[in-house]
């Protein structure tokens, strides 16, 4: 049997571009009355800049970036208001960097093809993020491992569908270890 947390959760909302996790973090951080925060804000102006024009950020460039975001995780835990952050956090490295900086951080990993994410990242208008750069996402993925406290579902879902899975596991395990929340779909 679970518990009712005791503090609010850190949940970071993962995937490719245009997996929908900016949509899908804002609906999530809305239903468990958590802040929102949109990792790309957090870029500095010369990453967004590299990435309009095409250019995939090196991990020398995103370390200022998953600094910031560390940050805030850490903030959010210490002042214990929780979050929901929307972030690609592609790489195992950066997730332990994300949970090293707040205790309870866990993921919502948003699963798409290739050929969809391409599409949605083709159609959207006003990011700097463009279609070319999704193949570079896809090659610095990796998936959740099954030690990583998370969930991974299809993207393709509704936004509420997906919502409504992350708050029932995330109250199921009463945020305390994400590993019985480990599945696809």
């Amino acid at each position: 049997m679970c518990n009712t947390p005791q503090e609010p959760a850190i949940v970071v909302v993962m995937g490719v571009s245009g997996s929908g996790k900016s949509s899908t973090a804002i609906l999530l951080a809305q239903r468990l009355g958590l802040p929102f925060l949109e990792a790309d804000e957090l870029h500095p102006l010369v990453n967004r800049e590299k990435m309009a024009s095409g250019q995939p950020l090196t991990e020398e460039d995103r370390q200022p970036w998953l600094a910031a975001v560390s940050q805030w995780i850490e903030q959010a835990t210490q002042s214990r208001t929780g979050g929901v952050v929307a972030c690609s956090a592609l790489r195992y490295r950066y997730r332990q960097m994300f949970r090293r900086a707040g205790h309870h951080v866990w993921l919502l990993h948003l699963a798409l093809d290739e050929a969809a994410a391409r599409q949605r990242v083709a159609q959207r208008t006003g990011h700097f993020m463009p279609a070319s750069l999704v193949d570079s996402q896809f090659a610095a993925l990796e998936p959740l491992r099954p030690s990583e406290p998370g969930l991974t579902v299809n993207a393709e879902n509704s936004r509420q569908a997906i919502v409504d899975r992350a708050a029932a596991a995330l109250h199921s395990i009463g945020r305390t270890d994400g590993k019985c929340c480990r599945e696809a779909g």
